[in-house]
């Protein structure tokens, strides 16, 4: 499978490539992502895919920058981009997502590591250190929007900045963690009706404060004598099929390697892991590559 899948990123690359300014460069924005992600795919440092030599069964590009051309480029905004445009790409259906759901999924590295952008927070069981992909899914093994941030940042902060992403009305499932007037009221702008138990119980009551209407309406439907709610948040916990299939299979997002530390680096890593996880879907579902 991974020749097959390496055929069909490879393809999409040029396909984008060929849309994208060339500038001045000696090496296009395409063959940067092209060695990043050969490297990212076979859970190697960069300077690995800079040798011909380890492109084996696949032909490489003409020629390869070198580790310090790469760490140069790949801080730059137009690789970034890049690896959006690419994601975006991976996304094969038009049709809207009226069911999204929204999570974060931990990303530790270890508590006596020297990245000063990594930082305590909660994560799988417990206090951990690291960083946290936060992401909306939809139907599609792509996320619809997703974000990577320093483990202590706060998971309602983050909901906020990406349900803007989202532009077709429907409903977002949350565990309790975004149970939050202002994140109810930031998905009703949208058009968006979120949807997440009681942060700390039906037992606590509501208090005499403001609530956003859409919280009490989210309340009612998990409390209420309709059970519509109640079946429709159970499928919440697909979201942890979405982070499962991402780290289940060679070349997944099993963990975060020494040579991926620093906020920036975090960021791409997850982009490109994504998009490994998209390119592997589409071919198990049999689309040409």
């Amino acid at each position: 499978m991974e020749r097959e899948l390496w055929r069909m990123v490879s393809r999409t690359i040029s396909q984008i490539d060929r849309r994208f300014a060339k500038g001045r460069y000696t090496h296009s924005v395409g063959r940067v992502v092209r060695v990043y992600l050969w490297a990212v795919l076979h859970d190697r440092p960069v300077y690995w895919a800079c040798v011909r030599e380890n492109w084996c069964g696949v032909r490489p590009p003409a020629t390869l920058p070198g580790q310090s051309r790469m760490s140069r480029r790949l801080r730059q905004a137009d690789t970034r981009q890049f690896l959006q445009a690419l994601a975006a790409s991976f996304r094969t259906s038009d049709r809207p997502a009226l069911l999204k759901v929204i999570d974060g999924m931990p990303l530790p590295v270890s508590r006596h590591s020297q990245d000063a952008d990594a930082t305590f927070g909660r994560g799988a069981g417990g206090m951990d250190r690291g960083y946290k992909l936060h992401a909306i899914y939809g139907t599609e093994p792509m996320p619809l929007a997703w974000q990577v941030h320093p483990l202590n940042v706060d998971e309602r902060k983050v909901a906020i900045q990406l349900l803007p992403v989202l532009t077709q009305e429907g409903y977002v499932l949350g565990d309790k963690n975004y149970d939050a007037n202002g994140v109810y009221d930031r998905a009703a702008r949208h058009g968006q009706q979120l949807v997440a138990a009681r942060r700390y119980g039906a037992d606590r009551g509501l208090g005499h404060h403001r609530h956003s209407p859409w919280r009490l309406r989210s309340i009612a439907m998990l409390e209420g004598p309709s059970d519509f709610g109640r079946r429709l948040y159970e499928t919440r916990r697909s979201i942890e099929t979405r982070f499962g299939n991402l780290t289940s299979f060679g070349g997944g997002l099993t963990h975060l390697p020494p040579w991926v530390r620093g906020l920036p680096r975090v960021r791409l890593y997850v982009t490109a892991k994504l998009i490994v996880r998209a390119a592997r879907s589409l071919v198990q579902r049999g689309v040409a590559a």
